[in-house]
């Protein structure tokens, strides 16, 4: 294997809309997905894993779609061994400017005996079927083993060659459970392309979970050992753990060129951006010490930090916050702050609006303002949040007055505008909280069950917003809304509204594949 030199490209391949979406509660709406996709590609991922196309109209939607307006990236669809999968995967991709057909088989003993109950003839089969299935109908075409890292080597290793034998030029070697380790998954990478004739013929990807915390590394090293793909999410979402956070592995790359020595065509400057966006789509918080994008990344509280910063930057920052698209300056924000300079912190903060939603989000902003001291980055971070993900909602709040106290029972009164229509519903419950999802439930029957109820402040102060975490169930699907307010109270009802509207989403695609299915 040769040593890897500066110009080594490692392509980016971003499953956001598929693996990402895959979290319980993760779900986006088909605008959602357009919104993220544009973004990524804008932003230079190479390759955009757009959904899983057989699963749904919903999905077959989007993938297609996205085929159609991405204008550098690649667009794939995913499929398993099946036919039928794989030709849907094929129709979903055909309009995009570069397409790809992503199809996997399982290949660890545990899989093979319980999920799949097929000997590895019949998987060695199933692996030259379906790759030279999808290869009649694209060029482009990966495969991947799922569970590479808990399968045996000799294995692994026919079933690359028939992979590549039937035509894959990517050859993905998922660490499917998050089960292995940066040295052992180098050594794999290493093992199969020195033990397959063809392996020069094929790109080698990693995609990697992180169920013990290995994602992002165990990624890296997979570049020692001749990968030349890396498969993640904004974020790091996805199944159980997540993936291998995107802006992780791209920072780690730029910022430590000595001994990672190669490029990425993705620009660091959207990273934060697209952290923002994908958490408001998805409701998933990124937590504070998150690496590159989270709310403390930048931030030095410690005395000896402040000092360092004070003198030279370098001692505690080794990236600077602009190369991750947050600005070092900060307009302070407050109830005398004009349109221009809310538009400016907007910039600033990797938001663009349209003149419309600039409006709306601009009365909110001077709202809080005369209710707050200071207006901090978060906050408007989560007041714009709020615009974007309930901007087509059917379900908004319109007023809210809530009686509480020691002196029991606690009420709530609640006008909503339901499709354009405002009505009115006071009800009483064990609590203010419970009074108000009361009065949201009987304005909007429904039989969804509250699974998460969390509450924490967007910042410090006994004047702070109020971020309203709520999770609701119903069938066997979850979903998760969030809301803001400086009334912890209104942004209860926010949240609660949120979700359900979610729901409202995943009712109306159901009853659309209902008629298709009768039709």
């Amino acid at each position: 294997m040769s040593q890897a030199h500066n110009t080594d490209k490692v392509l980016i391949f971003d499953t956001t809309l598929r693996d990402g979406e895959q979290s319980p509660g993760a779900t986006m709406t088909f605008q959602e997905k357009l919104e993220v996709a544009d973004l990524l590609d804008e932003m230079g991922v190479d390759i955009i894993e757009a959904g899983f196309p057989i699963a749904s109209e919903g999905d077959f939607a989007a993938v297609s779609e996205i085929a159609r307006r991405v204008k550098r990236a690649t667009v794939a669809g995913l499929a398993r061994a099946g036919f039928k999968d794989i030709d849907r995967a094929g129709e979903a991709v055909r309009h995009a400017h570069n397409g790809r057909i992503h199809t996997f088989v399982a290949t660890s003993p545990i899989h093979l005996k319980y999920q799949l109950q097929k000997s590895e003839a019949e998987v060695l089969e199933l692996v030259t079927a379906s790759v030279t299935r999808a290869r009649n109908l694209i060029a482009d075409v990966e495969w991947s083993a799922m569970d590479a890292t808990r399968t045996p080597i000799e294995f692994l290793t026919r079933c690359v060659d028939a992979a590549i034998r039937a035509g894959a030029t990517t050859i993905n070697l998922p660490d499917t459970v998050g089960y292995t380790t940066p040295d052992e998954y180098c050594a794999l990478f290493q093992a199969i392309r020195e033990n397959v004739a063809g392996s020069d013929k094929a790109v080698f990807s990693a995609h990697c979970h992180d169920d013990l915390g290995m994602a992002a590394a165990n990624s890296l090293a997979a570049l020692r050992g001749g990968a030349r793909q890396i498969e993640c999410t904004i974020n790091g979402i996805g199944e159980r753990a997540g993936n291998a956070a995107l802006e992780e592995v791209v920072m780690a790359i730029r910022t430590r060129g000595d001994v990672l020595p190669y490029i990425t065509g993705v620009d660091p400057t959207f990273l934060t951006r697209a952290a923002k966006l994908v958490s408001a789509v998805t409701s998933f918080p990124v937590q504070y010490n998150k690496a590159i994008i989270g709310r403390n990344a930048f931030a030095h509280e410690s005395g000896i930090h402040q000092d360092g910063m004070l003198k030279n930057a370098s001692t505690y920052e080794i990236m600077t916050p602009a190369s991750v698209g947050v600005s070092k300056t900060s307009l302070v924000m407050g109830k005398h702050s004009g349109s221009h300079a809310f538009k400016e912190k907007l910039k600033e903060l990797g938001y663009e609006l349209g003149e419309n939603a600039l409006v709306d989000a601009f009365k909110r902003f001077k709202d809080l303002a005369d209710r707050k001291k200071v207006v901090y980055d978060e906050d408007i971070a989560a007041l714009v949040d709020n615009e974007i993900v309930s901007a087509n909602d059917r379900i908004k709040l319109v007023a809210l007055i809530v009686v509480a106290g020691t002196m029991g029972p606690q009420s709530a009164t609640l006008t909503l505008d339901i499709d354009g229509v405002h009505q009115t519903r006071q009800s009483t419950g064990n609590g203010p909280v419970d009074a108000i999802f009361n009065a949201i439930g009987a304005l909007v029957p429904h039989e969804a069950n509250l699974d998460l109820y969390q509450v924490h402040a967007v910042t410090e102060g006994t004047d702070a917003q109020a971020e309203v975490s709520v999770g609701l169930s119903r069938a066997g699907k979850s979903v998760i809304a969030r809301g803001a307010d400086p009334d912890t109270l209104v942004a209860s009802a926010r949240a609660y509204l949120a979700a359900l509207n979610k729901l409202m989403v995943r009712d109306e695609r159901g009853a659309k594949l209902d008629q298709m299915a009768a039709g």
